[in-house]
C-alpha cells in the first residue's frame, strides 16, 4: 500500500470517529431529557481554546450535602440533583453540588460546563441586573448536563432563547 492510500485510509478512520461521535450527540439530544437551569457565568474567554462561556448550573438539591456525589434528572422541567446511591466516597469524576455564596438555598454544581460562542457575538454573559442567564441542556444518565442554547429571563417571564448566529 502507497503512502498516499495509507494517508487517506487514516483521514477516513478519523473522519468517521468524529461522525460517530456527532451522531451519538445528536440521537442524545433527541432522546435524553432536557431542560433549563439558571447559570452563573464564570469565564468568556481564552485564547487558547476560543470564545466560550463557563457557566456554573444552579440545581434544586434533594437531600444532598456539600460536595456529595450526586445524580442529575429532570422533573416537571426543573434540573434536580439528588444524592448518588452508588457513591462510594469522594471521586474527582463525580458530579458534586454546594451552595451558592448568596447564603439562600441555592445550590450549584462544582463542575462548570462550556458553551461555545462565536468570534462576532458580543459575550452573552453580561447582562443588565434585570436579567437572568438560563442555558438549555441534555441531561444524560452519567456525566455533566451538555449545552444546547442560552436564554435570558426577566423577572418572572419565560426564558427567551438568544440568537447566537
Amino acid at each position: 500500500m502507497s503512502r498516499r492510500i495509507k494517508s487517506l485510509l487514516v483521514a477516513a478512520v478519523q473522519l468517521c470517529l468524529v461522525a460517530s461521535l456527532g451522531a451519538k450527540f445528536l440521537y442524545d439530544r433527541s432522546t435524553l431529557p432536557r431542560t433549563w437551569a439558571r447559570s452563573l457565568p464564570i469565564d468568556p474567554d481564552s485564547p487558547i481554546r476560543g470564545r466560550y462561556v463557563r457557566l456554573q448550573l444552579l440545581v434544586d438539591a434533594r437531600g444532598a450535602s456539600e460536595a456529595s456525589a450526586v445524580r442529575l434528572r429532570v422533573d416537571g422541567g426543573r434540573l434536580l440533583a439528588e444524592p448518588d446511591p452508588q457513591s462510594d466516597g469522594y471521586r474527582p469524576s463525580d458530579l458534586h453540588v454546594r451552595r451558592t455564596r448568596r447564603g439562600d438555598e441555592a445550590w450549584m454544581l462544582l463542575e462548570p460546563v462550556s458553551f461555545f460562542i462565536p468570534e462576532h457575538v458580543a459575550d452573552p454573559s453580561r447582562r443588565p441586573q434585570d436579567e437572568q442567564l438560563w442555558v438549555e441542556a441534555t441531561i444524560p444518565p452519567k456525566g455533566p448536563p451538555r449545552p444546547i442554547r442560552l436564554g435570558v429571563r426577566k423577572a418572572d417571564g419565560p426564558v427567551v432563547p438568544l440568537d447566537l448566529d
